[in-house]
């Protein structure tokens, strides 16, 4: 079974595409299709995620499915939220290769971050991750699977590994932060993986997959 990610990080279809490596589904991005983003105007993960796999399966004409993920820190209302990945105002060259462009968004995201939480006591902060399954676009019973993993905020960036808010997000059951986390372990203990875990699961019973 083709299944289209509603999304062109390379990172992210890596993880998942590792995550759900014992179901009979082939993962491919809707870039490589040649479909376009969708756009994310909602204020919820669940609301954006299912936005992007209706938009994706709508142009594949098949089935899809979409992340929407963030990191939501207690301190701040819950911010950055679903504008986790822009949550500082950049202006970058539009000729920076994507991943260059990533790289700079994610230090000035971080950056920010780590100036809004100055002097604050509350750090307490997780990742969360909101996966929806399609198979078809207007399939009417969309499946849902969420991931919630516990940490707090680093007063300065930690390890080399990861993307995003990975230095920053200390993981005190794990001891590191996640930036520091072997990929194994990472894949192992986070966010997406919880999420995945349960739509595999999900995919195996309603899809009779696997």
């Amino acid at each position: 079974m083709r299944l289209v990610l509603a999304s062109n990080n390379a990172k992210k279809l890596a993880e998942l595409g590792s995550l759900f490596a014992g179901l009979p589904v082939e993962l491919v991005t809707q870039g490589s299709l040649g479909i376009a983003e969708a756009e994310e105007p909602h204020i919820s993960f669940v609301e954006n995620a299912l936005a992007k796999a209706r938009h994706a399966a709508q142009a594949a004409g098949g089935a899809a499915i979409a992340d929407d993920s963030g990191l939501c820190v207690d301190a701040l209302g819950g911010a950055p939220g679903v504008v986790s990945a822009h949550y500082a105002p950049v202006e970058l060259p539009s000729w920076l290769p994507r991943e260059a462009y990533r790289e700079r968004q994610d230090a000035a995201n971080n950056t920010l971050l780590l100036q809004r939480l100055q002097g604050s006591e509350d750090r307490r902060a997780r990742f969360v991750c909101t996966l929806v399954a399609l198979r078809h676009a207007q399939d009417p019973e969309p499946l849902i699977a969420f991931g919630r993993w516990e940490g707090h905020i680093l007063e300065q960036p930690a390890g080399e590994g990861g993307f995003g808010y990975d230095p920053l997000l200390f993981i005190p059951a794990l001891g590191q932060a996640v930036a520091q986390l072997d990929a194994a372990v990472k894949n192992a203990h986070s966010h997406r993986a919880l999420a995945a875990r349960q739509m595999a699961a999900l995919m195996r019973e309603a899809w009779h997959l696997g």
